[in-house]
């Protein structure tokens, strides 16, 4: 099972790693519509909403499509009072509870309870209410479903990893339950 358990682990970190290089490429790319974005704005006196549009759904999907990376790499808030001082077993207790009674709940939760309201937006190809605008509301709508299906796919990985230090197997990343974030 730990063999398993191990190769889940590093397969989908291996995932968010590739995923996460692409987000942070898109930051880029933000950063170059934005410039674009100002510098017709100010300098050609000319504006368009389709740009601006692009801005705001480049931001929300590096957000949103980021967070099982940022988890991944224990990046996220985490008030680590006592949990900095514990040893890596209770650390990987504590990861262990709060990944299954409340990151896989809460992902699950989201998925269901966005599920309809995604589903209609595809249904209408929702486009943007601003003449103009870019059609591609459904396809914003659509990192509703994105971001608990990659946060509860990481998750899983990170409850692999919390079950692979409990079981007393050492890994490259055991140290990464250790690790714990700044907050």
């Amino acid at each position: 099972m730990a063999k398993q358990l191990l190769a889940f682990h590093h397969l989908i970190n291996r995932c968010s790693d590739a995923f996460g290089r692409v987000l942070g490429w898109s930051l880029l790319l933000l950063m170059l519509v934005m410039v674009v974005v100002v510098a017709l704005r100010y300098v050609f006196d000319f504006g368009s909403i389709a740009l601006q549009e692009s801005t705001i759904y480049l931001h929300a999907m590096v957000f949103m499509l980021g967070a099982g990376y940022t988890l991944k790499d224990n990046e996220h808030v985490r008030v680590d009072v006592f949990y900095r001082n514990f040893s890596p077993r209770k650390q990987a207790w504590v990861d262990l509870f709060g990944g299954v009674f409340l990151l896989l709940p809460v992902c699950i939760f989201l998925l269901i309870s966005c599920w309809q309201y995604v589903m209609t937006s595809w249904q209408l190809l929702e486009g943007s209410p601003e003449a103009g605008g870019l059609p591609l509301v459904f396809v914003l709508k659509t990192a509703l479903l994105l971001f608990p299906g990659l946060l509860m796919v990481q998750g899983l990985s990170q409850i692999a990893l919390c079950l692979l230090t409990l079981l007393g197997v050492q890994t490259e990343n055991t140290s990464t339950t250790a690790q714990g974030g700044q907050a």
